[in-house]
Order: C-alpha cells, then sequence, then structure tokens
C-alpha cells in the first residue's frame, strides 16, 4: 500500500524564560524518501540547556548528511548521533560555567522501515489509528521504581521525584540508549516525539485520540494548547514533532478521446 508523509514540528515557551527545548525535521540531502526527526529537551541553568539541546540537533543533521543506508545500520546511526551529542556537551562544560545536559530523541523515517532511539524522559510514541502501539520508557527514578513494582502507575503519576533522571546526555555517565523499530510502517501509523512539557498533561489515549482525528499541524495546535491550558501558568517548555503516514489515494488519469467508455 503506497502512502504520503505528512509532518510538523511545533514549541512554545510555556512560563519559562528561555526555550531551551530544540525540535527538527530533517530531510535527507541526497537521498529521496530518508527523513529524520529529532527533539531535545536542554537542562542546565541559563543557556547552558539550550546550548545542549542545540548539539543534539547539529549532531544529528552533520551525522545524518552522511548516512549510507547500505554501509551503516539505523541503530549505528542513532547510537552515533547520540553519543556524539554527549561528548559535545561534555566538553561543553569545559568551555563554559554552565552544566549543561539533554535528553534526545531521533527518528529515522527510511522506506520501509521506521526506527528510533531515546535517552531521558523526552518520549517517542507509535500509534496505529488511536491506537497505541509502543511508546519510549523514561530513564527516570519513578520509572525504575515502577518497573521493579515499587510504585503502582497511579502513584508514579503523582510522585515528587518524577522529573529526577538516571540518564540523558552531558552526565559522567555513558548515556542509556533504547532502541524501536516499525518494520514495515502502515499507513495509519503516526509517531510523535514529545518533550515532558508536553507528555505530562496527557494519557496515552487522548494523545492518540487527538493524532487519529487531525492532520498534524492541527493536532500540534490542539495539543500545544491543552497543555497550556491545564498547565495554569506554571507550564514547562513544551515541543513536539509529528510524522503521520496517510495512504495514498490512486488518481485515475481521464481516458483519450475516442476510447471506449470503462466496464461498471
Amino acid at each position: 500500500m503506497a502512502f504520503s508523509v505528512e509532518t510538523c514540528a511545533a514549541q512554545h515557551i510555556g512560563d519559562r524564560k528561555e526555550q531551551q527545548d530544540r525540535v527538527s525535521l530533517i530531510p535527507h540531502p541526497g537521498r529521496k524518501g530518508l527523513m529524520m526527526a529529532v527533539l531535545a529537551d536542554g537542562m542546565g541553568g541559563h543557556t547552558g540547556g539550550a546550548m545542549a539541546a542545540e548539539q543534539v540537533v547539529f549532531k544529528a543533521r552533520h551525522t545524518f548528511d552522511v548516512f549510507a543506508p547500505a554501509d551503516e545500520s539505523p541503530q549505528q546511526l542513532l547510537g552515533t548521533i547520540i553519543n556524539e551529542a554527549h561528548t559535545a556537551i561534555l566538553l561543553t562544560r569545559f568551555t563554559s560555567e554552565q552544566d549543561p545536559h539533554s535528553t534526545a530523541c531521533v527518528l529515522l523515517f527510511q522506506p520501509g522501515r521506521v526506527d528510533w532511539a531515546h535517552c531521558g524522559d523526552s518520549r517517542i510514541y507509535h500509534f496505529r489509528g488511536d491506537q497505541l502501539v509502543s511508546r519510549s520508557y523514561d530513564h527516570s527514578y519513578v520509572n525504575m521504581m515502577l518497573k521493579q513494582g515499587y510504585l503502582t502507575p497511579e502513584q508514579a503519576e503523582r510522585h515528587p521525584q518524577k522529573n529526577v533522571l538516571l540518564g540523558c546526555l552531558g552526565s559522567e555517565r555513558e548515556p542509556s540508549i533504547d532502541y524501536g523499530e516499525a518494520v514495515p510502517p502502515q499507513a495509519g501509523d503516526t509517531f510523535l516525539l514529545c518533550s515532558d512539557g508536553l507528555w505530562a498533561y496527557f494519557s496515552d489515549a487522548e494523545l492518540g485520540g487527538v493524532l487519529a482525528a487531525h492532520a498534524p499541524r492541527a493536532a500540534a495546535e490542539i495539543l500545544i494548547q491543552r497543555a497550556r491550558d491545564r498547565a495554569d501558568g506554571h507550564g514547562d517548555n513544551c515541543s513536539l514533532a509529528i510524522v503521520k503516514l496517510v495512504e495514498k489515494k490512486e488518481e485515475r488519469k481521464p481516458a483519450p478521446p475516442g476510447s471506449p467508455p470503462a466496464k461498471a
């Protein structure tokens, strides 16, 4: 089944003084049908977080430019981007007075497959229609407690340390990287990358409903507005990227003049 790709990337500064998230949609400069979506949520005080998140997008763009599918696997590409961004952020610590860190979500779309990787608590969702197929799991203290059975999902949602990360780029330990894939993707699939300034205000079911019912740009506007309303004046930076696969309708060419009518 042939499908087309609809995309959107959007941000809101929230109620913060500085936008430290970064998000980008990157087409491959020389290979048709290859595209990357990147999202990073920077942390580390004034300008430090923004610099860290900028390194993630910069490394993604630079590494993707020289990506050759015949010589490198998707997982190798995604791992290289996150690890090289981590190294660059560490070097930034030595040349500035900040303590920069960042999350990273990177999604690679190419004909016949979609692959992704993430580190931190920015998320990647895969929906088919309005149903959740998979979601990345946060590298956080609360999620570790949840996995080990010490917390219920309800307790985790209300836990005061839900934003404490165990894995991110720029820390002394090597970044934890989780990978996912959709092989093959299908028409009706939607992939959402978003920072915690967005996902914190939604259930999986609500996200899937909005994404299934609307084109990416309209869905982005709805989700950001709802997040802003629910933040009630205390909202973080929020960012998202949406990649939606839509069935391509066959276009029938008009019959040439004088040809017999088509049979019913």
